[in-house]
């Protein structure tokens, strides 16, 4: 069954590139002769062409990060028919399409953010509106991420080691090749941005690099208490925001990507395996009923759209998309494979993430995991051999290490992306960057500011390890998917091209997650009604009831926005 999945999907999946993904490119008018961005703004800082295997896999595996693998996980619990056909033809029809119409949007913007689309679109109100939605969602962003990075760094036992240590744990094997690869990124930087060293050759010493740190990380880890764990973290993605992209942002997450590509062979190999060897089976069935559900997940609608999230649709990829990606296409031509098709090869990514739970469905249901990402890295590492080998051990830990990555990779470009769009929240429309601000917003605007604040608060939240974050993350960020395709959507009808294709996608994540938020806060008021609400209950209320108000009135100019266009048409 797990081999007639992954390759259904895959099937299904490369017809979609084809077909649907080259009718937008028709219907949009990509130009391959005209100037991007990234050459007519080019500043060595933020604006700068990379080659396109390099973008490719800066932006892969920055909307990557842990989502795809956490939620159909999550999802699991609904059956394998739901979380398939969400991630296979949402990925199509919905995510592809806000990945690809943003990054589009954005390359013929300047390279500018969603939050100014829409200020041209929607007008100024609007765009000051989503760019605070955007901030929201961004700091739950960094406060997740840093969460999830803390805990595969470190584990309780570790608190009170310090340092360097032989015969590490999982975690401590995690944190060391980690700091190692941050190492290694800036070296491939420098080496192809400043040496000239061509990509080809500088991949192939990177993937050895990478090895190398591997090796090195299986016999000496580096341990640190959570705190401190989480302090690095935030000085490191404060630095990382504020370097020039060349030094750190694209070479580490090109480099990351392969560890992405080779995770995800590894696991159509080990589906393989498992097929003619039956060292693991898939036990999820097509579908549950609610009785058989827990009680978190007993609303198909809208629970399966939000839980799933990066794996079909994700708010956060538009961010992504404007935010660093557009500012880096060397040409318009590369829009399709890295926008809409990155997209794609992550719904594959989430397909091999229920695969993997399917085969420790059981224990995961009976919740001997303590995550999601642990359940796909012992789901994968039993098909190569029984618990407690050498090769299940060896397969588990690599598979930790690159979830890890891949979240921290996600951190370097929210912040990155919360610098951008704390910046554009004070800047009025003749100024382009802060130095042309004046007084208090000049201050504000100055993207060191932006930076620290962005970080502090996400850390702090992070800090917590608050259950509820995550939860809200869900629904804020397929809210935000809603929101990036109304104004994709407008932008389009703006210019004279065709929009059709969005209204369903649109207005679909706009209903499920405003559900979602609502139903969210009706629970929360409960609680709170009957004196049962912690202080993280209160904060889960407010927080959803804030974007639920702010998206309603956003739905409410885009519709409006839509309806001029109609009239004037």
């Amino acid at each position: 069954m797990a081999l007639v999945i992954i390759l259904a999907a895959i099937a299904i999946l490369i017809v979609g590139y084809l077909t649907y993904g080259s009718w937008l490119c028709k219907q949009w008018g990509i130009d391959p002769s005209r100037k991007t961005p990234a050459h007519e703004k080019e500043d060595g800082v933020d604006y700068v062409a990379a080659k396109p295997a390099v973008l490719m896999g800066h932006h892969f595996s920055s909307i990557a990060g842990a989502g795809p693998i956490n939620g159909p996980i999550q999802a699991s619990v609904f059956g394998w028919v739901p979380v398939f056909l969400w991630c296979v033809f949402g990925g199509i029809f919905f995510g592809g399409l806000q990945d690809f119409g943003s990054l589009f949007a954005s390359i013929r913007h300047d390279g500018k953010s969603v939050g100014e689309i829409i200020g041209d679109t929607m007008g100024a109100r609007a765009k000051k509106l989503f760019i605070i939605f955007a901030l929201l969602v961004l700091i739950l962003v960094i406060a997740s991420f840093v969460n999830v990075v803390a805990g595969t760094f470190m584990t309780a036992a570790d608190d009170m080691t310090r340092g360097f240590v032989g015969d590490p744990t999982g975690n401590q094997t995690t944190a060391m090749i980690s700091l190692l690869f941050i190492v290694i990124a800036i070296i491939y930087g420098y080496v192809t941005n400043k040496m000239g060293v061509k990509t080809l050759p500088a991949s192939i010493g990177g993937v050895i690099a990478i090895i190398v740190i591997t090796i090195i990380g299986l016999n000496v880890g580096f341990a640190m208490s959570r705190t401190a764990w989480i302090v690095f973290i935030g000085a490191y993605i404060t630095i990382a925001s504020l370097v020039p992209v060349w030094i750190l942002l694209q070479p580490r997450d090109y480099l990351s990507s392969f560890l992405l590509y080779a995770m995800m062979i590894l696991a159509v190999f080990g589906i393989l395996i498992s097929t003619f060897t039956h060292s693991a089976t898939f036990s999820i069935a097509p579908y549950y009923s609610a009785a058989d559900r827990p009680a978190a997940y007993q609303y198909l609608f809208p629970t399966l759209f939000i839980t799933v999230a990066c794996g079909a649709c994700s708010g956060f990829h538009s961010l992504i998309s404007t935010g660093t990606t557009s500012k880096q296409l060397d040409n318009e031509k590369d829009a399709k494979p890295i926008g809409y098709g990155s997209m794609l090869i992550e719904s594959a990514l989430g397909i091999v993430s229920l695969i993997a739970v399917g085969m420790v469905f059981e224990a995961y249901k009976n919740g001997d995991f303590g995550s999601p990402s642990a359940a796909f890295g012992a789901g994968i590492a039993l098909m190569f051999g029984a618990e407690g080998t050498t090769t299940y051990n060896t397969v588990r830990a690599l598979l930790t290490l690159a979830v890890s990555v891949f979240a921290l990779t996600s951190l370097d470009t929210g912040t990155r992306l919360s610098r951008f769009m704390f910046s554009e929240l004070f800047l009025t429309a003749d100024e382009a960057t802060w130095q042309d601000a004046k007084g208090a917003r000049k201050f504000l605007a100055h993207p060191l500011v932006g930076t620290l604040f962005m970080v502090i608060v996400g850390c702090i939240l992070g800090g917590l390890s608050l259950s509820q974050i995550w939860g809200l993350f869900g629904a804020a960020n397929q809210l935000l998917a809603g929101i990036a395709l109304l104004a994709v959507c407008t932008w389009l009808g703006n210019v004279g091209k065709n929009n059709k294709m969005f209204y369903i996608p649109m207005c679909f994540m706009l209903i499920a997650t405003l559900c979602s938020l609502i139903l969210t806060v009706k629970t929360k008021l409960g609680m709170i009604g009957a004196g049962e609400a912690a202080w993280g209950d209160w904060f889960q209320c407010i927080f959803a009831a804030a974007m639920a108000v702010l998206a309603v009135i956003l739905a409410v100019e885009g519709i409006q926005t839509l309806s001029r266009q109609k009239k004037a048409a």
